[in-house]
């Protein structure tokens, strides 16, 4: 897959991207409405923010400063790689 270079369509997807967390709060809160839920979800959202920005301000500066990663996934996969290299490489 090719990388998202147009500044249109990453403002697109990023629309998309807020739209489907939107949408996807107000379903939940409509399952259950109750502040405590939207509380917790509140929560939960903003951990998983903190925690994906956290991710990749530690691998950029101090993991692998030298790469660049698509995402959480893309690092993984590289992280496997690597261990796999590095396994060969001791043998």
């Amino acid at each position: 897959m090719r990388d998202l270079v147009d500044p249109r369509w990453m403002k697109l997807k990023a629309v998309l991207f807020l739209f489907l967390g939107f949408a996807s709060a107000a379903l939940v809160l409509m399952e259950c409405p109750s502040w405590r839920i939207a509380l917790g979800l509140a929560i939960a959202i903003w951990s998983f923010c903190r925690f994906y920005y956290f991710a990749f301000y530690v691998i950029e500066h101090y993991v692998e400063p030298g790469w660049r990663f698509s995402g959480l996934w893309s690092f993984a996969k590289y992280m496997c790689a690597r261990r796999a290299r590095e396994k060969v490489n001791k043998k």
